[in-house]
């Protein structure tokens, strides 16, 4: 996926989409070229924290330790992008679509974009900052499940594409939470190791 198809998803969702599924990139292009490096920036960005933040963001926390996070919380992340994916065909169903686990897997793959670029902005130590990118980060995500569910799915009908976005949101918020939870259980548990 080329930095212009991110460019149209943000700033031209509907033609963005477009170009995405006339593209068709395979699932294994997909996940080398586009899941895989941004999964990367989130650990990275923690384990970047530690080195110039440390007693604000991490202070219990060994290198070693958060080496062991910032590894899990890569590992997690590639695992979602598939789960959510079979999450997808799923939920599909609801608005009587069935779409190939291809078209799911495309949609897994892109709409976490936003959230997995957002860590960038920890090179600027604000709070506050942080906070508005997370917050703009997640609306951006939300427009692109939003704009990707008729695009990808070809969903014609727009109730059927509200359903499918209202189910495909909630399941989305449930995995960001898992997500969130699993980490604050990682760090609970890598805190006990003797490392």
């Amino acid at each position: 996926m080329s930095l212009l198809n991110l460019f149209w998803l943000f700033f031209a969702p509907t033609k963005g989409w477009r170009h995405l599924t006339q593209a068709n990139y395979s699932m294994h292009r997909l996940y080398l070229l586009h899941v895989i490096p941004l999964s990367l920036i989130p650990p990275l960005f923690i384990y970047y924290g530690d080195f110039h933040f440390a007693a604000s963001l991490f202070p219990v926390l060994s290198s070693s330790k958060l080496l062991l996070v910032a590894i899990i919380l890569f590992i997690v992340e590639l695992v979602a992008v598939p789960v959510m994916a079979l999450l997808l065909r799923q939920l599909a169903e609801i608005a009587e679509s069935h779409p190939s686990f291809h078209e799911a897997f495309t949609l897994a793959a892109v709409a976490p974009t936003p959230l997995w670029l957002m860590p960038i902005m920890f090179l600027i130590p604000d709070i506050s900052i942080n906070l508005l990118a997370l917050t703009l980060a997640l609306m951006a995500t939300v427009g692109f499940i939003y704009y990707g569910i008729p695009a990808v799915f070809r969903i014609k009908e727009r109730g059927h594409a509200m359903l499918l976005f209202g189910a495909v949101l909630t399941a989305g918020v449930i995995a960001w939470v898992f997500l969130m939870v699993a980490t604050l259980v990682i760090l609970g548990s890598v805190q006990n190791l003797q490392i």
